[in-house]
Order: C-alpha cells, then sequence, then structure tokens
C-alpha cells in the first residue's frame, strides 16, 4: 500500500512538513467544516506531507482522530492519527488498529496522552491499559502479522502497513527526568517507533541535543522537531505547568508580553519565529517540522515554510534568539565553546542522592528472598508453594504490601521494575516502563507540587547505587488481568508472572 508521507519523510534529499489540526467536539460543528477546509488548502498547495490530528486534546472528548483520519485519506493527502492509551483498552486498541488498516490510515503518533479533564457529566475515567512502548509492540507484531492461537493451533493474521511514531522530549529541567525521557526513547525506538517528533519548547541547546543524542546512539529514523505558533496566553499558560509537557520560560514569556502590544498583537513576531524555528532545525539536521498551534491558518503555515527556507541558509545566526535555558537545568552536552549550541562531550551528572530507608530495605529484603541466588530464595519459595491457597498467606501479603507500596492487588508484581514504587496504584497513568513525557520539574503531571513522579523518585533511588541505567534496557509488559486480586508472591515463586519469566523461575517440581 502505497504512503506518501513515509516516502517524503524517508527522503533524505527532502525536509517533510506537516500541520497540526484540531477537529474539535461534535460531528458536523463548525469546528469540523474549517477542519475540512484547512486540508482542501493543504491538498491544494502540495508542499504538506501530512494533516496530523489530534485524540482529546487536553483530556477533553473530541471527534475520534481515526475517523476524520481516514476522510482526510479521501480528500487526498496523507493523515497521521495520534493514536493515544489514555481512553482505551488493549482489545480496543487493536480493534481500531484494523479498522484503521482498512481505511488506509497508515501513519500514527503514539503517545500515553493527556490525562482525561472532562467528560459527559463529569471527569472520565483513564484507561491506560497500554503504554506507548506496548502499543508499538502491538503495531509490529500486526505488520509481522500477528499470531494468535485458537482452536487448531496459531493463527497468522495478514500483514499491516502501519508506520508508527512516537514522541520524545529533550525540555526537562531535572537529570532524573531527562534521562528517563532519553532511556524511554531507546526503549519506543525498539519497540518499533518508525519516526520521533518533539514535545513543545524553544531552548536551541535542547533541539541541538536530541540530534546529537540520535547521533551519538545511532539511531536511524527520522527526527522532526515541533513548532508550535506561540501567542501570548498559550506561553504564559505553558509557562504556569497549564499544558503538560510543553515547557516556556519566563524570559520568552516577557518577549511575548512585548509583542502582542504590537497592532497585530504580535503575530508577525511569532510568525517569523516560528520560521526561524524552521531554518535552525532543517539546518542542525532534522529531518522535517511539526507545524501546530491554536489558530494557526493556511497562510500562517505558507509564510512559516516559505520564510523559513529563505533563513535556511543563515539559520546559525538566529541561534542567540533561542537562548531560554531552564534555570539550573540539566543538559546531557557540554556547551559548545561559542555559547550557542553543544559540544560532544557529556556534562557532568548530579551527586547521588539519598534514598529512604524503607527503600534499602525493599532492595534487603528482595535480595535475601526473592533473587535466585539471595540466600533465603529456597525457602521463601518453598513456604509460599506450601501457604499459596492459604487465605491468612493471602491476607499477611495483601496487608503488608497495602501498608507498605499502596498496593492495588494486580497480581503481575512491577515493584522490583520501579525501585519498589507501585506504577500501578501511584501512577495516574500506569507507565511500567518509564514517565510520560508530562512531569514538570520532577513533579506528577496529574498531582504537580503534591507528588513527585514514580519514575524520578526510582532513578534516584537506583542512582543511589550506580544502577539508573538498568532502567533503559528493561522492557516491562502489560499487567496480566489474569492475575488481578491473586497472590503476586505466589504467581512469582510458581513462575507464572513475567518477573518470574524475566529471572528463569520454574515452578517447584511436585513431589508424586
Amino acid at each position: 500500500m502505497d504512503n506518501h508521507y513515509r516516502e517524503a519523510l524517508l527522503n533524505k534529499d527532502h525536509f517533510s512538513v506537516e500541520w497540526e489540526v484540531v477537529p474539535g467536539r461534535g460531528s458536523f460543528e463548525k469546528a469540523q467544516e474549517n477542519f475540512i477546509s484547512k486540508v482542501e488548502q493543504a491538498v491544494a498547495y502540495g508542499k504538506i506531507d501530512a494533516l496530523t490530528i489530534t485524540d482529546n486534546p487536553g483530556g477533553n472528548p473530541s471527534i475520534s482522530s481515526e475517523i476524520m483520519g481516514a476522510e482526510v485519506k479521501k480528500l487526498g493527502i496523507e493523515p497521521m492519527a495520534y493514536f493515544t492509551c489514555k481512553d482505551k483498552s488493549r482489545n480496543q486498541l487493536e480493534n481500531l488498529l484494523y479498522g484503521l488498516e482498512r481505511s488506509g490510515v497508515a501513519n500514527l503518533l503514539v503517545m500515553s496522552g493527556d490525562y482525561p479533564a472532562s467528560g459527559f457529566q463529569g471527569r472520565s475515567r483513564p484507561v491506560y491499559d497500554l503504554d506507548p512502548i506496548h502499543v508499538l509492540q502491538l503495531i509490529s507484531a500486526m505488520n509481522d502479522g500477528l499470531e494468535y492461537p485458537g482452536m487448531k493451533g496459531l493463527i497468522k493474521l495478514k500483514t499491516t502497513n502501519f508506520f508508527p511514531g512516537a514522541v520524545a522530549s529533550p525540555f526537562k529541567k531535572l537529570e532524573s527526568e531527562q534521562m528517563l525521557q532519553y532511556y524511554k526513547l531507546k526503549k519506543k525506538i525498539a519497540a518499533g517507533a518508525k519516526f520521533i517528533i518533539t514535545q513543545t519548547g524553544y531552548d536551541a541547546r535542547k533541539f541541538h541535543e536530541l540530534v546529537q543524542l540520535k547521533k551519538q546512539a545511532g539511531y536511524d529514523v527520522p527526527f522532526i522537531g515541533n513548532i508550535y505558533v506561540l501567542p501570548f496566553g498559550a506561553g504564559r499558560a505553558m509557562s504556569r505547568n497549564m499544558v503538560p509537557g510543553c515547557v516556556v520560560t519566563d524570559k520568552l514569556v516577557e518577549i511575548l508580553d512585548g509583542e502582542r502590544k504590537a497592532e497585530d498583537k504580535g503575530k508577525a513576531a511569532r510568525l517569523l519565529r516560528s520560521s526561524k524555528m524552521y531554518a535552525f532545525m532543517k539546518g542542525m539536521g532534522y529531518d522535517g517540522v511539526h507545524i501546530s498551534g491554536l489558530g494557526v491558518s493556511f497562510d500562517d503555515v505558507v509564510q512559516i515554510i516559505e520564510q523559513g527556507e529563505e533563513l535556511v541558509s543563515g539559520w546559525q545566526d538566529v541561534m542567540s534568539e533561542f537562548d531560554f535555558p531552564q534555570k539550573a537545568g540539566f543538559y546531557y552536552f557540554k556547551r559548545a565553546s561559542d555559547g550557542l549550541l553543544n559540544n560532544e562531550s557529556q556534562a557532568p551528572r548530579t551527586a547521588r542522592p539519598e534514598v529512604p530507608f524503607s527503600y534499602k530495605f525493599s532492595r534487603l529484603v528482595h535480595n535475601s528472598c526473592f533473587e535466585p541466588r539471595g540466600l533465603m530464595f529456597k525457602v521463601t519459595q518453598k513456604l509460599v508453594d506450601k501457604s499459596a491457597e492459604s487465605g491468612f498467606f493471602r491476607l499477611v501479603e495483601h496487608l503488608s504490601k497495602v501498608a507498605l507500596f499502596e498496593c492495588m492487588d494486580c497480581g503481575d508484581c512491577a515493584l522490583a521494575d520501579v525501585a519498589y514504587i507501585c506504577p500501578m496504584s501511584q501512577c495516574p497513568k500506569n507507565q511500567r516502563n518509564g514517565p510520560c513525557g508530562g512531569s514538570y520539574e520532577g513533579w506528577c503531571e496529574v498531582y504537580p507540587n503534591e507528588k513527585k513522579c514514580v519514575w524520578v523518585q526510582a532513578y534516584d533511588r537506583l542512582k543511589n547505587y550506580g544502577e539508573e541505567g538498568k532502567i533503559e534496557d528493561n522492557l516491562v509488559p502489560p499487567p496480566n488481568w489474569d492475575f488481578f486480586h491473586t497472590s503476586s508472591w505466589a504467581n512469582y515463586f510458581l513462575g507464572r508472572d513475567h518477573s518470574a519469566k524475566k529471572v528463569g523461575i520454574q515452578a517447584p517440581a511436585k513431589k508424586s
């Protein structure tokens, strides 16, 4: 099946352009009419490679990106549907993929998605059955021909033609947050991401950092820079962490405040800034740009593209206009001697943090009783084998884990994967393979200034022992809900759950 966007993006001699459009809530409202009008203009222009379609932006309901993607395809341009995890079980994700394949919508941007903010008669319940890495694994399996057990053995479906991508943020302030984003980036590419789009930010050094990391790590997939056309109102909201994952500094807000006093309310200035971002991204080595922003018109997009192309030859001359570091922010590479970009040497890391006694205790118990080489492993395994069906045993396990870890009794425990912090009960998005993109200065997206991101805590705990790099290569499957409200200790020691399989635990031999 032809995919003109994939061909354009993978063409080394072509700089790809995507335009994000927001279809809004409703079926036949004015928002959908405006959406179709923008699509038709983009088709006629011929220099936009794909229209990207948001999925319930801000956690609010809207017409589905899958349905609108099919309409965009019929109008003659490639759609890219945002494909998020926040509202769907794994079964629904799979059945939507079958529908997308039949509709010819191949380009998918896989994300966790914004935490639900509203819905019919109140806030919607989040789902997060799979994380983006799990979804990428599912899509990769479908592209290879998904296999599943049938009555007479394995059944293999026809191969699909999806071209999935993912998001990465180089704009985090803390070392823990930033390194976790880069660890998860590696996992996303390993799981099947075919392209990467950046989050929203305006620090040129950070944009440069990501393409340097790509080169150093040898990632052979296109990287796309995000250009959000930024007015004062949106910039102020982002600076106050009201739009999770988007980073705008107070210094930039002051500039925007001055620009909005112009007769055009700052429009010319923000379009020129966007054009300069286009130029430096192309100059740095990005493979394309993703143009987004509320109220961005077709004419605005054309101006950014054409003015950006005019500025490309002098892209380094605009770097000083994008010097917006976060105060005491972490950079992966050292600053270059000219002060504008980075050199190839890694920056020093922060000192090892202190960790709570509860982590040290949990680590000691795990290494002694749950590691196959632990002194108490065989004794513990025999005890669990004999007591697994005991109601008293289950009560002891449940009460102790609730008290120590806020256990929700999923039965497929990931405590050891997240430094003894439960990602099912303590992460609102149930992220088992690394953080979402919404944390801010170490705080959880959903509970800012109240709860620290569980993965930031895990990074700090592991770093104290020099083991933070273990997160990078540890792929954790989604929970198996067959085990819900069963003993996770029994499932581990009897060789049933993902942790047992990882370390090669076999069920104890039964005496004849």
